[in-house]
């Protein structure tokens, strides 16, 4: 009981000295002048919950020696392919039943997936950790609203010169690291994504500086803008040359259907991609790098085409976030966006599909659905985390490769 004693007592005292600063301090507006004001009931309970489980810690593992939680069951990859199936279809029934408001969250929700998918690629498939893949995002983005902004180019030619010039960016930074891996190979890409958000808050007569870029256009439907009134004279609008009266959920829906679909072109190229001689060399680069070389495959090249097929998918969702924002600026891309999109890869499962899609709904969803806890979100998102790799460090839905069994 000492022993145990001892223990809640430091863990305690460092919840304090940890959270006192977050949960105890907040910042306040008195007239013109911004004051410190002390909560201290948050921190209280924080360090009171830590204290009370690290003091009954022995009496809780000792009642719960016998309980196994209970565990999902497996889903091969089969299944998993006819589940994505149906979340496809369920996606374009959706935004026809759905309020406005929950279309553009799920939109939001399909940006992620893209970006999940794009990871999953590179930390999945090949097991290269990248902490700066929130740089490629920033280039597709930024791309699209350059290029529009200063030579008039529409969305839909932007949108290959976005994921090109993010794939181009993904084979630069692949060499300096083709001799790294593990932690050092975490730090370079986490670097590679702070100087691109640096440059793009610096680069004030290019980029715009802190304010970035604004006014950027939604994408059309084949050259038919969908708008109230055309931009050029003479021309028709989506609405008028349907007969249908106007109104703001068009947008809303085309949107999230082009979404939707880009979706759907991201899961059929990485599904052929693993299947192809490709994948396999990027499992066995995640393997053994080792006997990877010993077979015959260049290492050199496989990371390097990680990397650029990674990046380019990243660029893909960058450029389709600058036009569904209409802004672009250089805070949309900060390393809370890399670490959430590599939770997402985790959380789902490393090299699922699947659970990369369902990882980034829910990721995307739970925030929304409550907002009263915000300010905690970052407390119960790591929280969450810690518990998932207590329980499941495999991800939710393991990766599952198609298998032939000989009959008995």
């Amino acid at each position: 009981m000492g022993e145990s004693l001892k223990n809640a007592a430091i863990a305690a005292l460092m919840t304090a000295i940890l959270v006192a600063p977050v949960l105890g301090l907040r910042l306040k507006l008195d007239g013109f002048k911004v004051v410190l004001e002390p909560h201290w009931t948050p921190v209280w309970l924080a360090v009171g919950a830590v204290f009370l489980f690290q003091l009954l810690k022995p009496l809780l593992q000792r009642a719960t020696s016998g309980i196994q939680l209970p565990a999902l069951p497996p889903i091969d990859a089969g299944r998993q392919r006819v589940v994505i199936w149906v979340l496809l279809a369920v996606g374009l029934v959706f935004p026809f039943l759905g309020s406005r408001g929950a279309i553009d969250v799920v939109t939001l929700a399909l940006i992620y997936v893209i970006l999940g998918l794009g990871l999953n690629i590179v930390v999945g498939y090949a097991g290269l950790l990248d902490l700066g893949y929130v740089g490629f995002y920033a280039v597709g983005g930024y791309t699209y609203a350059l290029l529009n902004q200063y030579f008039g180019l529409s969305f839909w030619i932007c949108l290959p010169i976005a994921g090109a010039m993010a794939a181009l960016f993904g084979f630069l930074l692949g060499f300096p690291v083709l001799r790294l891996r593990g932690d050092y190979l975490a730090i370079v890409t986490l670097g590679f994504g702070e100087i691109i958000r640096l440059l793009l808050n610096n680069l004030t007569s290019l980029t715009g500086g802190p304010d970035g870029i604004s006014s950027i256009p939604k994408p059309s439907v084949f050259g038919i803008e969908m708008a109230r009134s055309a931009s050029v004279e003479g021309s028709q609008t989506f609405h008028e040359l349907l007969g249908w009266d106007y109104t703001g959920e068009h947008m809303v829906i085309f949107l999230y259907l082009l979404a939707l679909g880009l979706v759907g072109i991201t899961l059929f190229v990485t599904s052929r991609l693993i299947r192809m001689p490709m994948g396999r060399a990027w499992e066995a680069l995640r393997e053994d790098e080792i006997a990877c070389r010993s077979l015959g495959l260049n290492p050199t090249r496989i990371k390097l085409s990680a990397f650029t097929l990674g990046a380019m998918f990243a660029g893909i969702g960058g450029a389709f976030f600058a036009a569904r924002q209409g802004l672009v600026n250089p805070e949309s891309f900060t390393f809370i966006e890399s670490a959430l999109i590599l939770a997402v890869v985790v959380l789902g499962g490393m090299g699922s599909q699947l659970g990369v899609i369902l990882a980034a709904i829910l990721l995307t969803l739970l925030p929304e659905m409550a907002r009263g806890f915000a300010e905690y979100r970052m407390l119960i998102f790591g929280l969450v985390m810690v518990l998932m790799m207590m329980w499941r460090p495999q991800g939710l839905l393991p990766a599952s490769r198609p298998h032939v069994e000989l009959p008995q």
